[in-house]
């Protein structure tokens, strides 16, 4: 008989966000994130007490997504940036930044919690508002006639990411391959699908950063037992190959068949009869001229070798990411039993070869005119290679919101710097029913709009790391930093005064011009500021925190 524990009353703590122990935690998460963020970053290790792999990293969905917290009002911080980023990739680390700031600054005002979230809501949807209209001055219309501002994008990304461990030359080639990639599966006017293609990122270890590239296709590492031992005696043919696409088991074994009971009748060989159900499947492949089998987990030694003496390429253990860049891109449909194949379900090949990156062999799998393909990404050790890999994904990602969105941001804290002038300067002129509606008088509203906009400044001097002076030019909302041995410049820290930013027009053209202009995603920088706003409001908020203890 179980022993029968009575079940122990939750815990119930009030107003946690009043406390120096979450005031500490709330420093601590901000001085972390913002010792990562920009090309001057610090890095850091995560790893646990019982060893294990160590990552290293500066990119904020593997440090949120490896370290953990305790206390519920980080946990509720870290569970919305790790959302932000899973849906844009990019700018989680300023949206921590500004969150934790907000939350910061908030407590130390002398108005009541509720209505420096009111205004800090409305505060936000003035940033955004102005961000989207016509006549912000620190965004900048996409032209995907020309590559200039992709190619800028794509390199203030990578370039972001110390960890890569590129050279400028290096940055400048990768970022080339991306927005490669990007426009290949971008499907043009005369297309007969609309649907954006697929980018398969493929990381050869120990390589030189030159040695990366774009291919069309998609490559399959080959067998470690060598190229002979995977391809047919006779060749295949060059053009039009017939493929089969498994996503389903070849191995044969009871476990693939799913939950349940099986019963065998006496004197029946379990094993024997799903050999014989393979190899039919096998002859059926034979008989559809089928010349490449593709499964995404293992195919049983029998059939691979039956396949081979009847001219047919069987490769397995592909994994589920290839599955879809796969159907896509041949029109195969993923068969998952081993009943008879329609017809319907095969797809096709234009060519199929082999390439070799690094001491590494590939197959290299080639469609007619659908818009896949594959980025070999080389780096010279594990560790640079991972975060190169992840970086080169959120630029990707990036790039393809600019579809929705065609609209960039003057990077650098340039925006930041920008919208908290021209907020300052619309709060300086607010009309008096704006604040019946949020029933704050307007010294009340005066300090919440200087504490959003202090923190949106935060924000772009934590790309600072060395000691150096931030320089902020008022007129334009410009923002650079002055190394710390560079003397003799007067630095001003804080906005003296309410300034009207410059309108639409009045965007330099020369800053346009720039080679190594730095530039921000749009849709990841707006999402950024609401994440973080509604976060710090919902933390704000909170005044009791319940906790089950059983």
């Amino acid at each position: 008989m179980e022993r029968v524990e009575q079940k122990k009353q939750s815990s119930c703590t009030a107003g946690p966000l009043t406390s120096a122990s979450l005031r500490q935690a709330v420093s601590v998460m901000q001085m972390m994130v913002a010792s990562c963020y920009g090309p001057y970053g610090r890095l850091k290790q995560i790893h646990n007490d019982s060893g294990g792999y160590v990552t290293t990293t500066s990119q904020s969905a593997a440090l949120l997504g490896g370290i953990s917290v305790t206390h519920p009002a980080l946990q509720l911080l870290v569970a919305s940036i790790r959302n932000h980023t899973f849906a844009f990739s990019d700018c989680g680390l300023f949206a921590a930044i500004l969150c934790c700031s907000l939350i910061d600054r908030c407590l130390r005002l002398p108005v009541s919690t509720h209505k420096v979230v009111k205004a800090h809501q409305s505060l936000m949807d003035m940033c955004l508002s102005y961000l989207k209209s016509e006549d912000c001055a620190c965004k900048i219309n996409v032209d995907f006639t020309h590559s200039k501002l992709l190619l800028a994008l794509t390199r203030s990304v990578l370039y972001s990411k110390p960890a890569c461990m590129m050279t400028r030359t290096e940055v400048d080639y990768v970022s080339l391959l991306i927005v490669k990639a990007f426009l290949y599966k971008v499907p043009n006017v005369s297309a007969t699908s609309h649907l954006l293609g697929r980018t398969v990122v493929v990381a050869v270890e120990g390589a030189s950063v030159m040695d990366s590239a774009f291919i069309p296709g998609v490559l399959i590492e080959a067998p470690a037992c060598g190229w002979s031992r995977t391809m047919p005696s006779s060749r295949l043919p060059p053009t039009n190959i017939k493929l089969a696409l498994f996503s389903g088991s070849l191995c044969g074994e009871f476990s693939e068949t799913g939950d349940g009971t099986v019963e065998v009748m006496a004197g029946v060989d379990p094993e024997k009869v799903m050999l014989d159900q393979l190899l039919d499947l096998g002859r059926q492949l034979v008989d559809d001229d089928v010349q490449i089998l593709l499964c995404q987990k293992v195919i049983h030694p029998s059939l691979k070798q039956y396949l081979k003496e009847h001219d047919i390429c069987a490769l397995d253990r592909l994994g589920a990411a290839l599955m879809e860049p796969l159907s896509e891109m041949t029109g195969a449909q993923p068969v998952a039993s081993l009943c008879p194949v329609s017809s319907a379900s095969y797809g096709r090949l234009q060519q199929i070869s082999n390439v070799s990156y690094g001491n590494k062999q590939y197959l290299h799998l080639l469609p007619d005119t659908t818009a896949v393909c594959s980025i070999v990404l080389c780096n010279r050790n594990e560790t640079s290679l991972k975060e190169l890999t992840r970086t080169c994904q959120t630029a990707e990602r990036t790039l393809n919101h600019l579809l929705k969105e065609p609209w960039l941001l003057l990077g650098g804290g340039c925006t930041e710097a920008h919208v908290a002038a021209y907020i300052r300067y619309q709060v300086s002129s607010l009309p008096g029913s704006h604040l019946e509606e949020l029933r704050c008088t307007a010294a009340e509203y005066k300090l919440a709009a200087d504490c959003f906009c202090s923190a949106l400044e935060a924000a772009a001097r934590s790309l600072e790391h060395d000691g150096g002076e931030i320089l902020t030019d008022f007129q334009d909302g410009h923002v650079w930093s002055v190394p710390p041995e560079a003397s003799g410049v007067d630095c001003a820290r804080e906005p003296v005064s309410a300034i009207q930013p410059p309108t639409r027009t009045e965007v330099p053209p020369v800053l346009l011009a720039k080679e190594a202009l730095i530039l921000d995603g749009f849709s990841a920088k707006c999402n950024g500021i609401r994440v973080a706003v509604d976060t710090a409001g919902l933390i704000l908020d909170l005044a009791y925190v319940v906790k089950d203890t059983n």
